[in-house]
């Protein structure tokens, strides 16, 4: 409990002490002749003042400020009505019960607060430079790019980098949710925020702290908030017209009915002060934000950011989910599973190795996974590349490179390539990503690359289509045989092979025209090449870890540690988000609309009054904080 909240805890303990034994004494007749006088207003004002000098010191400020119709107002005018009608306990107690409810609002925030706070944790206070062969503590942002840092054994690493010595076990949870710590070693990559184990570690930076991964996190965590959804919109609208309407509304009734009945001004003036108290829309304007920011508390334990509630709203409403394959749903780890060169292009007993040797010598340039994974084919073959033989190296996007090697023309790609420079080619049936390779315009061969699924994204998938998920959608730039045997393993729907970079937006157009109503389309995707898709689609979900940052600067949810398996849960936290919101707003609306009839009546009085402002806002804020809870086998 914060000081704030112990102070208007004694207030409260004070206030309802002198409430209670003015009640008491009044009951007993202790106060005689006294009871039912203007001499009563002194005392009973003390416990008022004591609990409500808040109130009345806001709604004064707010009405200097042209801001007058908010909670406090209507408090304010409600207790000064009884007062001026000489109900003088039901003024302090609707005051004393008020604030037990707003003490109570203001603990849930907290609570719901603090699960998204605990991520501000994750900022490094400090980094280790070597300096005359002792270490010194500097601030993280003074650390520049390629500096070498040690980090000590239970210390939070503060900017990301490569690991140069040294090997530990990283605790990464405060990033992603997950509790099993991950084994670091020289050459990995390591990003700031985790904290290490029992290991020393030396770590060359490779991003300064503005850029690194803690920085994003906590930036990330500092916006969630501000972006609202559409039923928050609505409330916070809903009360702007609604306080102002029920103000008019207690004052005509404190007014005309004694003019036209001829009754007693007091009674209708009670009745008026009841009608206001019951309006109070506190439990609206505060259950509603904080059952998002509850949801959004929720995803973040499950190592998932929301970057607003508007995006937690659109989750909810979630009916299909595109997917890039690579990165996304597999680990793009590529391996060279066949070498099928063409017969009779050169010698048979070396014809693999040639091929292979070509192809490497060709992609020597690129830093693409499959690239990168026929080099290392070659490599663990005994095989050397000698940059000299390679020159004038031209990517043709979409299709695949054209590079000089030993002075010769030399074409590597997909079947787009082959048939645009009119090579005649064997297609290639494998299951794989297949590089064709072509020397001075004669097809030599190809090569069959394989990516590795990731592990559950076939349960990934099936746990979407649990929760009410109907389509899921892969978008890819590898051949068709290759997506559709993924699309297999993994159960996806429909499968778009043998994509340029621009037609993703395309596909991603047309399957957003097939939505009807409320419902969204959400894609997901890792590669600076997602960041258009991203944007375009009505949810953008981007993996964290090892997503590019572009990809994650314009996605709308971000899972940090890459897992798929955490995209059902999200949907679940945000439709249990969304329905929480929606039992408050007909809970709330309900119970005063049938409390305000009764008081107008005069068959409600102060009492019915305090449990249709504060009791419904208490059960709301109870209610609300349901969404705080997750299901700890998405975690």
């Amino acid at each position: 409990m914060t000081k704030k909240q112990k102070t208007m805890l004694y207030r409260i303990i004070v206030s309802f002490v002198i409430l209670a034994a003015l009640m008491i004494c009044e009951h007993l007749g202790i106060f005689g002749a006294l009871s039912g006088t203007w001499l009563l207003l002194p005392a009973y004002a003390v416990p008022y003042l004591i609990i409500g000098y808040d109130i009345i010191y806001k709604a004064a400020r707010n009405i200097r400020n042209g801001q007058i119709f908010d909670e406090n107002f209507l408090m304010m005018l409600a207790t000064f009505g009884a007062f001026g009608v000489r109900e003088y306990s039901e003024a302090a107690a609707v005051m004393l019960f008020y604030q037990v409810g707003e003490l109570f609002q203001s603990y849930a925030v907290g609570k719901s607060r603090q699960s998204i706070s605990d991520m501000m944790d994750i900022c490094p206070e400090y980094a280790n430079i070597e300096q005359d062969g002792e270490l010194v503590q500097v601030d993280p942002d003074d650390v520049e790019v390629g500096s070498m840092i040690v980090v000590k054994p239970g210390e939070r690493v503060p900017l990301d980098g490569i690991v140069t010595e040294g090997e530990s076990y990283v605790d990464t949870a405060a990033l992603t949710g997950e509790s099993v710590p991950r084994k670091v070693s020289v050459g990995k990559e390591i990003f700031s925020g985790c904290v290490n184990g029992s290991g020393t570690l030396k770590i060359q930076t490779t991003k300064e702290f503005d850029d690194s991964t803690v920085a994003k996190i906590l930036e990330l965590v500092e916006n969630a908030g501000s972006k609202k959804a559409r039923t928050e919109k609505f409330i916070t609208k809903f009360a702007k017209y609604y306080t102002p309407v029920v103000t008019v509304g207690a004052v005509l009734l404190a007014l005309i009915p004694p003019l036209i009945l001829g009754g007693n001004f007091g009674e209708w003036i009670q009745r008026a002060c009841t009608f206001l108290v019951i309006s109070c829309p506190c439990a609206l304007v505060i259950s509603v934000p904080l059952g998002f920011f509850g949801g959004i508390g929720a995803a973040s334990r499950m190592g998932v950011l929301v970057k607003g509630g508007n995006y937690l709203e659109a989750v909810a409403e979630m009916t299909t989910i595109v997917f890039d394959k690579t990165g996304t749903l597999t680990k793009g780890e590529f391996r060279v599973t066949e070498i099928l060169p063409e017969p009779g292009v050169s010698d048979r007993q070396n014809a693999d190795q040639e091929l292979l040797e070509l192809a490497a010598l060709g992609e020597s340039y690129s830093n693409h996974p499959i690239a990168v994974s026929i080099r290392e084919a070659f490599e663990e073959k005994g095989g050397k590349i000698d940059m000299g033989r390679v020159s004038d190296a031209e990517e043709i996007a979409g299709h695949g490179i054209l590079v000089k090697v030993d002075d010769r023309e030399v074409l590597l790609g997909n079947e787009k390539l082959m048939q645009r420079e009119q090579i005649s080619y064997k297609p290639v049936l494998s299951a794989g990503t297949v590089v064709y390779a072509a020397c001075e315009k004669q097809f030599l061969g190809a090569l069959v690359i394989s990516d590795v699924v990731k592990e559950g994204a076939a349960e990934a998938i099936r746990d979407m289509k649990k929760v009410g998920v109907k389509k899921s959608v892969m978008l890819t730039g590898d051949r068709k045989q290759a997506a559709e045997a993924v699309a297999a393993e993994l159960g996806i729907d429909e499968v778009h092979a043998e994509l340029l970079p621009g037609d993703k937006v395309d596909i991603v157009e047309m399957l957003l025209k097939q939505q009807k109503g409320h419902e969204k389309l959400a894609f997901a995707g890792d590669g600076i090449n997602d960041a258009p898709v991203l944007t375009r689609a009505d949810i953008g979900i981007a993996m964290g870890s090892m997503g590019s940052d572009a990809a994650i600067e314009a996605a709308d949810v971000v899972l940090m540690d890459d897992d798929v398996r955490k995209i059902a849960g999200v949907v679940q936290c945000a439709r249990k988000t969304l329905r929480i919101v929606k039992q408050n707003i007909v809970f709330a609306l309900g119970v005063k609309a049938l409390v305000l009839i009764l008081g107008a009546l005069g068959m409600a009085n102060m009492w019915e009054a305090v449990f249709a402002d504060v009791g419904v806002a208490v059960i709301a804020i109870m209610n609300s904080m349901r969404a705080l809870k997750t299901d700890e086998s998405k975690m």
